[in-house]
């Protein structure tokens, strides 16, 4: 029989976006297509972005090469480099290059990027002004700065400020030209374009704005600049950086559909359904995108459909920018020059080199600039994106994110200040150095290739502002990471939301139906995806699905701590933190009975034991559910503690009796699953003892009844709760309760703490759910009742009695 020969695929651009388009395609359909690269420059793919680095003498070519010639060998990738396509044959389906080369294709990719625009003023042909595009570019002015003294940068937007400062670093003297009155004007308002240039000004730059050129002077090569308003300059060189257009002029004399850009659908497809594009070349849904991530995602869902996958679509991109100018950090989204309707908070530390204003509009942030301190660029994004009320966080928004606590903040002069040693991810272990390696030799552009090469960023989160930092500080000036959806894993390209829309909307009962309807693209999912789908389905369809514990963490599945040294910790629950004589007796006589190394108070009131073989926990367990203790879920994603101080029945100070008020919280939650760990208190006074404005539910008991917080939290990142209201009976309280953990439970992510959850979503929204309506709140509290039913179950006496037990058997050891 004879085997079938692979489609013929054809990239036209061997740039950034059609070579990741590549990338993408050889990991889910490596042999689906036999694949010819034509490239117009001699090279393999380059790092654009890093041109300027090159430029001021930070980087060498080979630093910047993102595939050499031998990537295209490995991957059997047939490269014309130094070949530009002259024309496209659609009919016979051929393309066709300047020396003659020729090759047929089944499907052809266009990524043929952008043109530098040149002024047409004359003398913009004379030998000496150039662009700043590609490597003959820099190489060209490399030579310039060699030889020549005096370089004018005309364009005072990002491209023209690196190039003006790699020619500085060169030695040269140089000016830079800009029409208009405010430096990178597209990026920052007047305020921060001020900072900027006198930043860059005691650099040694010079400037010339709101200021237009007339005429390039010079005979055989520049001498100078002339102006409209008649002053001259002289210049050994000019560079033009004044924007790029998308490069059409082959698609359109092969009568490819264009307007400012080629024009695609959402698959990345033109109006002939054998090509696609992406890049800078491409116009989708009326827009042309420039910056590196949009590209990306566009490169993925092309990727998509050309291995005939055929569920990816590309919706376009709200980006913002995240730049790093000559060492100087600004970030910018949204519209942040506001009119008459907005409203703007600004914070300016001049000399400190600091700005930030929030444009507002009825509460909600429309746009945002920032100097120097760029740190919560990305949750400001994010608060626009979500259209989040930002009423509640007002008075500390330009402060920024404040369940981050201190460290996610600083600002990248304090992550490039770090030393390489020094630790970014906590929870993970990973340090500067490891996260800066990663993303220079694995050629790294996005949070989500770090997090995949590092794990830094893919636990808690907290430190995910200071790896975009590093992220912005190793790879130069044009990073941004464009903050679409966020899949829920990289097995899907849905996210957390959808799939749970989807599950409910589909009555999806069961992983496998999951994986099913939302065609997840591994068999099994992950390590990430399946325990949160486990999660949902728990909440979902709590008297119909069977815990799956094989989706859960090794803590879940084993119902206790594991140790540094493989042994197990086992922490009952303590009622509100208050025991008895007998209880107490009961736990000695169980710690001596299997000999239990260390017994420990905890700081949430309960005992903990730790030292436990994982095949003893059953037997343990046993004695102590016979004791009348129940599992404490200090393993878990689940209610945690009820933390509580004595209260008025012993302290002279206690307004109510919050014991018994915490006991009663702690017996109505106990058992639930959640998205994320869940502590709460009760303090009987104001004075706080028991911490309750640091818990993810507190309660304070005043003189005239209770107030309730949420969404707090202690630990490395210590984020004080916020006020939720007043209520006057224990009665109100359980209700308020119920309600609040069962919209944590319906609507937050899995492994997002309540602190987040409620910065996302807005307290207001909150509150209004469940405190201002009174019916939604008695429906949400009674959805959480009912789950109670099926999930306070105490796990510990279940596996005692037998459930799970090759969990707990031990592997024999070969002799």
């Amino acid at each position: 029989m004879e085997q079938r020969l692979n489609e013929k695929l054809v990239l036209i651009g061997n740039g950034m976006a059609g070579v990741r388009t590549l990338e993408e395609l050889l990991k889910i359909a490596p042999d689906c297509y036999d694949i010819t690269v034509f490239g117009a420059e001699p090279y393999g793919n380059y790092n654009r972005i890093l041109l300027s680095p090159v430029l001021a003498g930070e980087k060498t070519i080979n630093d910047i090469m993102l595939n050499d010639a031998s990537w295209y060998a490995e991957n059997g990738i047939t490269l014309h480099a130094g070949k530009a396509i002259r024309k496209i044959d659609r009919r016979r389906r051929k393309v066709i290059a300047n020396d003659g080369t020729s090759e047929s294709y089944d499907r052809l990719l266009l990524a043929t990027g952008s043109n530098p625009f040149v002024l047409p003023v004359p003398g913009h042909d004379l030998p000496g002004v150039i662009t700043f595009r590609d490597i003959k570019d820099v190489d060209t002015m490399i030579d310039a700065a060699q030889r020549f003294r005096h370089a004018v940068v005309i364009g005072g937007g990002l491209l023209g400020l690196e190039a003006a400062n790699g020619l500085k670093q060169r030695g040269m003297n140089v000016t830079v030209v800009h029409l208009m009155d405010t430096l990178m004007e597209r990026q920052l308002d007047a305020s921060a374009g001020g900072m900027l240039q006198q930043s860059l000004s005691e650099r040694g730059l010079n400037f010339i704005l709101g200021t237009e050129t007339q005429e390039i002077i010079g005979k055989q090569r520049v001498q100078g600049v002339r102006f409209k308003d008649g002053r001259e300059i002289s210049a050994d060189l000019v560079v033009m950086a004044i924007g790029i257009r998308p490069n059409i002029e082959l698609a359109k004399k092969a009568g490819i559909h264009c307007e400012r850009g080629v024009v695609v659908n959402d698959t990345m497809q033109t109006f002939d359904p054998r090509i696609y594009a992406v890049g800078e070349c491409v116009q989708h849904r009326r827009k042309t995108y420039g910056l590196v991530a949009p590209l990306f995602e566009q490169a993925k869902v092309c990727a998509n459909h050309l291995a005939q996958l055929g569920y990816a679509r590309y919706e376009g991109s709200m980006t913002s920018t995240k730049l790093k100018v000559t060492g100087i950090d600004l970030f910018s989204a949204g519209d942040f020059t506001g009119d008459d309707t907005t409203e703007e908070i600004v914070l300016q530390d001049a000399k400190g080199g600091i700005y930030k204003k929030v444009v507002l509009k009825d509460n909600r942030i429309q746009g945002a600039v920032m100097y120097g301190d760029t740190v919560d660029g990305a949750w400001y994004f994010h608060l626009m994106r979500s259209g989040t009320d930002v009423s509640d966080i007002r008075h500390h928004l330009l402060f920024g994110q404040a369940h981050l606590g201190d460290s996610g903040h600083g600002g990248t002069n304090a992550v490039a200040a770090m030393s390489d040693d020094m630790e970014i991810c906590g929870c993970n272990g990973v340090c500067k150095g490891d996260i800066v390696h990663a993303i220079t030799e694995k050629k790294l552009f996005t949070l989500e290739d770090v997090r995949a090469h590092t794990k830094a960023s893919s636990s808690c989160g907290s430190c995910t502002a200071l790896v975009e930092q590093l992220l912005a500080d190793t790879l130069g000036s044009d990073y941004s990471e464009s903050p679409r959806k966020k899949p829920l894993c990289p097995c899907t390209d849905y996210t957390h939301d959808e799939v749970r829309r989807g599950i409910k909307e589909h009555e999806l009962k069961d992983i496998p139906a999951i994986m099913e309807y939302f065609e997840w693209k591994t068999t099994n999912g992950c390590s990430k995806c399946r325990p949160a789908l486990n999660f949902y389905l728990l909440c979902a369809w709590p008297s119909d699905y069977t815990d799956d514990y094989q989706s859960r963490f090794i803590n879940e599945r084993a119902h206790a701590n594991i140790q540094k040294d493989g042994t197990y910790s086992v922490v009952p629950r303590i009622w509100g933190g208050e025991t008895t004589p007998a209880q107490l007796r009961a736990l000695a006589e169980i710690a001596e009975k299997y000999e239990v190394p260390t017994v420990h108070i905890t700081g949430g009131q309960r005992i903990d034991m730790l030292g436990v073989r994982k095949e003893t926990l059953p037997k343990i367990w046993g004695d102590l559910s016979k004791a009348g203790f129940v599992s404490g879920h200090a393993y878990g994603k689940a209610i945690r503690t009820v933390k509580t101080c004595v209260g008025s029945e012993w302290c002279r100070f206690g307004t109510q009796d919050s014991t018994s008020m915490g006991i009663r919280l702690e017996k109505m939650a106990w058992g639930s699953w959640m998205p994320h760990k869940v502590k709460m208190a009760v303090s009987g006074c104001p004075r706080n003892c028991a911490e309750a404005t640091i818990k993810d539910f507190g309660v304070v008991a005043v003189e005239s009844g209770w107030e309730l917080h949420v969404g707090g939290n202690g630990g490395v990142k210590v984020r004080a709760t916020d006020f939720l209201c007043h209520v006057k009976t224990p009665e109100e309280v359980e209700e308020h309760c119920a309600a609040f953990l069962q919209l944590y439970r319906e609507e937050a992510h899995y492994l997002e703490r309540t602190a987040p959850w409620v910065e996302r979503v807005g307290l207001s929204y909150v509150k209004k759910r469940v405190v201002e309506d009174g019916a939604d709140r008695r429906e949400l509290a009674k959805r959480f009742h009912y789950s109670q039913q099926f999930a306070q179950k105490d796990p510990w006496s279940e596996r005692a009695a037998g459930i799970d037990r090759h969990e707990f058997i031990p592997l024999k050891r070969v002799v």
